[in-house]
């Protein structure tokens, strides 16, 4: 029962922290995405994938409905993400001494985690 409370608050923490900033992009778009995009010559249309991985994907992590499909994109979203805006500084510190993609890299591993584990008996197990 242990291992499922700890699957539980994985799946809840993750999707939660990473569904505020899903919320920021509804509420204030997805231009900064275009841009880094439009940097790499991909198509713009390409940035409405991130309500999935932001919004869609976290919704069903805090839910607990199919956890496994819902962390894989969470972890293609970050994928993503930590290419397109930290490309060229993949290996350098924050102001504050940090790696530079810790944060994206912490909702990449934990819902790698997630992929692998399964959402636990607490919540959607459809």
């Amino acid at each position: 029962m242990g291992a499922d409370w700890g699957k539980f608050l994985l799946r809840v923490n993750i999707g939660v922290l990473l569904l505020f900033h899903g919320i920021h992009k509804i509420l204030y778009g997805i231009d900064g995405i275009e841009k880094m995009l439009a940097a790499h010559s991909l198509p713009l249309w390409l940035g409405y994938g991130v309500y999935i991985g932001e919004v869609v994907a976290p919704i069903a992590l805090i839910v607990g409905f199919r956890v496994r499909i819902a962390a894989a994109v969470v972890v293609f979203n970050m994928a993503v993400a930590i290419i397109l805006a930290y490309g060229t500084n993949l290996f350098s510190l924050g102001k504050f001494g940090g790696w530079s993609i810790e944060t994206p890299l912490l909702y990449l591993m934990g819902a790698l985690a997630l992929t692998l584990l399964g959402g636990g008996r607490i919540g959607l197990r459809w």
